[in-house]
């Protein structure tokens, strides 16, 4: 289950009456899973996890799977409160998930410790492999990281703090543990728009990350990757230049951005994706044409 290479989190699609829209959740997927990612993370930031129900949660895992067709590991979110997220870990199980993200508990700040208790006690519940995502108040040190070899399911971490100095120390720990899981347990970058990271995050031994560009501008996220992964450094840094740091620039004006703005640039590519739902707020309609001359810049380079 170690993941390598590109990584991809859809989003949720909703309709005009607030549904989920299955339909064109099950075309985002399909256009995904072309795009040719390692694997598939549903329900998880990007896809909205904290607006869904339960059974919402449990529509969108199973349509997720459906599409995917065994192509490509499907992951889905579960998170909130300990008791919260083994039930979210136990629909992804009878929904046909291959794994979990295990995302930050609700609140509640705790010590390194105890997240590897959270971690546990979650495991416990679910036979699925699953993701441990450092975030906000969810913190390892090199001690937890390497305490996790111990839950049997546990594959990897996602890191969205972005200290690379202290990513560094996790990952040196782990795979210089001794532990018979060490080199097989995986790292992903999972800053919101990875790619600005992707190089720094690579030299230290992460070799996967988490594009929300890949929703909206596959043919960018994917020649981005390509670059990167062939030592193509001319093209890399057109990219950053002509559409990442622009890209990042627009997506800092407005907390909730990393979500609404991908979304906003799905609705470009011709996907019915809907509003996002509260507290998140939909991009202004001159941060769209911005959106749209930035995705037309990042074209261009690839041209």
């Amino acid at each position: 289950m170690r993941l390598t290479g590109l990584l991809s989190f859809p989003l949720t699609p909703f309709t005009a009456d607030d549904k989920v829209d299955l339909d064109v959740f099950a075309e985002h997927v399909a256009r995904q899973v072309e795009a040719g990612p390692s694997g598939l993370f549903v329900a998880c930031g990007t896809g909205e996890y904290t607006a869904l129900s339960l059974a919402e949660y449990r529509d969108v895992v199973s349509t997720a799977v459906r599409v995917a067709d065994g192509r490509v590991p499907v992951y889905a979110g579960a998170g909130g409160g300990p008791q919260q997220a083994r039930d979210f870990a136990g629909a992804a199980a009878e929904a046909g998930a291959n794994g979990l993200l295990l995302l930050p508990p609700y609140l509640v700040t705790s010590t390194p410790e105890g997240l590897v208790r959270h971690v546990s006690y979650v495991a416990e519940a679910t036979p699925l492999p699953m993701v441990v995502y450092q975030r906000a108040n969810a913190v390892l040190n090199p001690a937890a990281a390497v305490a996790l070899l111990d839950v049997p399911t546990v594959v990897g971490i996602k890191d969205g703090r972005g200290d690379v100095d202290a990513m560094l120390r996790l990952v040196t720990a782990v795979r210089t543990s001794g532990h018979a899981r060490a080199e097989e347990f995986g790292f992903l970058n999972g800053l919101p728009t990875a790619e600005m990271s992707v190089q720094a995050y690579q030299a230290i031994g992460v070799e996967s990350y988490s594009s929300a560009v890949l929703c909206f501008a596959p043919d960018i996220a994917t020649g981005f990757y390509r670059a990167v992964s062939t030592g193509d450094h001319d093209t890399a840094q057109k990219l950053l230049a002509a559409f990442y740091l622009p890209f990042v620039a627009l997506r800092d004006q407005v907390p909730g951005y990393a979500v609404a703005l991908v979304k906003a640039g799905a609705k470009l590519s011709g996907l019915k994706m809907g509003a996002v739902r509260p507290p998140l707020v939909d991009a202004y309609p001159e941060h769209v044409e911005q959106l749209k001359a930035i995705i037309a810049a990042g074209r261009a380079v690839l041209a």
